[in-house]
């Protein structure tokens, strides 16, 4: 490979936009040849000096765009409806573009200004299946499909359409330090985060965190295709701002999500914490592997969806493992459940769960569920709240070092573990809990084969 050139953008373009406020001049065919350099000349560095009003910016393999600080970036020309920026070669079996990297500055779509969705030609190539997008491809602000050695450092991406970040057909994978936000949030527009599509392996996230218009991030392997996998994923910090939803798990197919660690969430969120199933009805309930979330401390505010009751986990597939370690649940303002488990994915409400017809006739199984260092500090706000409702069936559950703890003067309601008539579980182990204040540490014990409780107090 030949000498990878620097160029500073303000050597070649105008630069007279604003990354917040928009207007001034097209700069896209000026920055758009520097960037061609990388195919014609194996690779480019260009340096944004300034902020560039731009319709959509194609990179190739070698390509590094760099901001020197939050003022410089993109603002996305009007009417433009596609992403700012995306790699050369889309595909969705072979990956073609190699060492990418965005590295600061700002990515600003102008929301209010784009299209939702456009029409497209799904036989060319898509990572959506056209029945659940509406047959049209969604606007996303940055999207790559089919990369490898892409990297995502310290951008700020604002008012983005649909989804922000959108990757699929990917290996070793990087984002670190992206915040993103919406001044110009709309009431169910699909403003969701990030969101990986399969097949997919080696992701790390770290450190991300802002606002969005539904989930904040989805990891969804056969989401489009219902066969591709991803593993070997490690999420390390995320940080919420009044999110719609936390995180999304989605396995729909035989694609498999295996290998997933995801730690250090905090912040707030309004509806939906963690959705872990198939989301659409389909020939299977999904397929998940190993799981393991730990330290979780979300603070929620009112909800903003009324089709299903909030809650902080919800999990309904076919999961060979699942460890939840290190979940505070902390003055709830209502009764939301901290954990549904084996919950069908498209029921809405438990009352509808005895008439759901299940994926191949047969409800979807959670094998191993470890629930290790759960808090739950309430007061009156959350009466009747049941803590963690088992509707389906559980092979193995392991529950300990649970406090659970009402204020004084809380009237004595809701459980620590429920389990439904539709729920079963086969060996439950149930140690080192104190309850104060609820009405009972398990209820529906009938439906347990083999309990076995140790060091459980309840006041």
């Amino acid at each position: 490979m030949s000498h990878i050139s620097k160029v500073y953008a303000s050597a070649v373009a105008i630069l007279d936009s604003n990354v917040r406020t928009g207007g001034g001049t097209d700069d896209t065919a000026a920055l758009q040849a520097v960037l061609d350099r990388a195919r014609d000349e194996g690779g480019i560095h260009l340096i944004m000096d300034g902020a560039a009003l731009v319709s959509q910016l194609v990179v190739y393999s070698n390509t590094t765009i760099e901001c020197i600080n939050q003022d410089c970036g993109f603002f996305q020309k009007a009417q433009s409806n596609c992403a700012i920026i995306t790699n050369a070669h889309w595909d969705r079996q072979s990956i073609q573009d190699r060492n990418i990297s965005l590295i600061g500055g700002t990515y600003n779509q102008d929301c209010l200004n784009q299209k939702h969705d456009v029409p497209y030609d799904f036989s060319a190539l898509s990572f959506a299946n056209p029945e659940d997008f509406g047959g049209n491809h969604w606007v996303f602000a940055i999207e790559f499909y089919g990369v490898e050695n892409l990297l995502l450092r310290d951008l700020l991406v604002l008012d983005f359409r649909t989804f922000c970040i959108t990757i699929g057909n990917f290996r070793r994978v990087t984002l670190e330090r992206v915040w993103v936000d919406l001044p110009n949030r709309m009431f169910a527009q699909n403003q969701d985060g990030f969101h990986f599509w399969g097949p997919g392996q080696f992701l790390t996230i770290r450190d991300c965190g802002g606002k969005v218009g539904d989930d904040f991030m989805n990891i969804g392997p056969d989401e489009g295709d219902k066969v591709s996998s991803i593993t070997d994923v490690l999420v390390d910090g995320i940080f919420l701002d009044d999110a719609d939803q936390a995180l999304r798990l989605l396995s729909r197919g035989t694609g498999l999500l295996d290998r997933v660690t995801i730690r250090n969430v905090q912040g707030s969120y309004r509806s939906f914490g963690f959705y872990i199933n198939s989301w659409f009805p389909d020939v299977t309930a999904g397929n998940f592997g190993d799981i393991f979330i730990e330290n979780v401390n979300l603070t929620h505010t009112a909800p903003n969806y009324e089709y299903r009751p909030p809650m902080l986990f919800s999990v309904g597939g076919d999961i060979r493992c699942l460890t939840l370690k290190n979940i505070r649940h902390e003055y709830p303002i209502d009764k939301r459940a901290i954990g549904e488990f084996g919950f069908p994915f498209y029921a809405t409400t438990p009352a509808t769960i005895d008439t759901y017809e299940f994926p191949a006739g047969k409800p979807p199984v959670i094998q191993n569920l470890i629930i290790d260092d759960v808090t739950v500090l309430e007061n009156a706000d959350s009466e009747g709240m049941e803590q963690l409702q088992v509707f389906g069936e559980i092979g193995n559950l392991v529950l300990k070092n649970v406090v659970s703890v009402k204020d004084d003067g809380t009237a004595r309601s809701g459980n620590v573990l429920k389990v439904y008539p539709t729920g079963h579980i086969k060996t439950a182990i149930v140690s080192d809990v104190l309850s104060v204040g609820a009405a009972k540490v398990i209820d529906g014990e009938e439906h347990i084969d083999q309990l076995i409780t140790s060091k459980v107090i309840a006041q």
